[in-house]
Order: C-alpha cells, then structure tokens, then sequence
C-alpha cells in the first residue's frame, strides 16, 4: 500500500492542493533544520560549512513508495548527503532517496540490531 505524505505542490489559479505520493523504492525525507551548525563533545561550535569528508546525515521519513519494505514514515534514516535529490514543496525542504541507499533506520519497532540507541 503505497503512502502519500500531507505535503503537496501549491495550487496554481486556486487549485486544491494535491497530495504527494511516493513511486517505487523512493523516499521523501526532511532533514532537521538544527543539522547546519553542530557542537563537539567538548562544546566548540562548528559551522555548517565545515567540511567533514564522508560524513552521514539522519533525517526523518516523510512518505514512502509501494516497493519501500523496511522504512515506515516516522522513521529516522541515515544516508549519504551526495546521494540524494533536493524538492520544495510549499517553502519546506525534503530530499528524495532510495531504499538501498540507506545505510541504517532508527525506530522504535526496530528490536533486532547492535543495541545502540538514539
């Protein structure tokens, strides 16, 4: 069953709005808007364009396609940030993905795995 996300393309000459629903294995994710500037253990400040090679990202599931079989929306995924196609829709954000490029799924249905937690 395939999930469409609330978010949807701005109504043009007073269209309704349309719902988004995701194809295939793709998935629509938002990354927090807190992931620009970070702090370290010790507490220094490091900026957004700091460049850290290879780094992963979270972000949260948004909608998800019909063929998506592990990732549910709610889900907090991690992926390449140089894997990844940018959208915006109505002023926000999202970045589309497929299934095998995520590296890892944090949620709490999640019962098997290393026994780390977010």
């Amino acid at each position: 069953m395939a999930n469409t996300s609330p978010v949807g393309p701005s109504g043009v000459s007073g269209e309704v709005k349309q719902a988004i629903q995701m194809m295939t294995d793709r998935l629509l994710v938002q990354v927090p808007r807190s992931d620009g500037e970070r702090k370290s253990k010790s507490g220094i400040l490091i900026p957004a364009t700091a460049e850290v090679p290879r780094r992963l990202s979270w972000a949260e599931v948004v909608a998800t396609g019909p063929h998506v079989r592990s990732i549910k929306p709610g889900d907090q995924v991690l992926f390449n940030p140089e894997d990844r196609f940018e959208v915006e829709v109505q002023g926000e954000n999202y970045l589309i993905l497929r299934e095998r490029d995520i590296h890892a799924v944090a949620a709490e249905r999640v019962t098997d795995g290393t026994g780390l937690y977010l």
